[in-house]
């Protein structure tokens, strides 16, 4: 009995008390909401014609899952945006919204779960961004994806997104801070 109880304690650690619990109405509510706006925020830029390879607007509503609700949480918000996005926009292209799944799943799992392990906020998410990225590049350069040669596709792909990604590793934390208190 003593094993079983110990097996479903799913009391917080004091390293799972720098995320919120991903369970429950309010939480769940909450990650829609960044379901919404991972659709929202593209659709946006997409209308507007704003620069979307500069900005990844997707990116933000995840990462700041992660951060907020743990890997589960992250996770969660990562699977669903690209699959609804496209499902409700057209966005991402279909060739690309399978490695940007893995892409933002990757994010979300990695961020929240450095975060839940008590990685700084910051380091979360820079590493949790590299991993993310590495994914997104193996699965486009293993599939065939990319529609310029290797190492033009590379440039393309890499340095628009290492400024938001700067901004990213310094606002979200800090919002996230600000939001949970934690």
């Amino acid at each position: 009995m003593d094993i079983k109880m110990k097996a479903c304690n799913f009391s917080r650690t004091s390293q799972d008390s720098l995320v919120l619990p991903a369970v429950g109405m309010k939480a769940w509510s909450m990650q829609a909401g960044l379901i919404a706006a991972a659709v929202m925020l593209p659709a946006v830029a997409h209308l507007t014609g704003a620069p979307v390879r500069w900005l990844l607007p997707m990116h933000w509503p995840i990462i700041f899952a992660a951060l907020i609700y743990g890997w589960r949480g992250g996770a969660t918000v990562g699977l669903m945006a690209p699959f609804s996005n496209w499902l409700l926009t057209g966005y991402p292209i279909l060739i690309k919204a399978f490695p940007m799944t893995l892409e933002l799943a990757t994010y979300g799992f990695i961020i929240g779960w450095l975060r839940q392990r008590g990685w700084h906020a910051f380091a979360a998410v820079a590493t949790g961004l590299a991993a993310g990225r590495i994914i997104f590049l193996a699965v486009i350069l293993f599939t065939g994806a990319n529609e310029l040669p290797v190492t033009q596709y590379l440039t393309a792909a890499m340095l628009p997104g290492l400024v938001v990604g700067v901004a990213q590793v310094i606002c979200l934390p800090t919002l996230a801070k600000m939001i949970t208190g934690r």
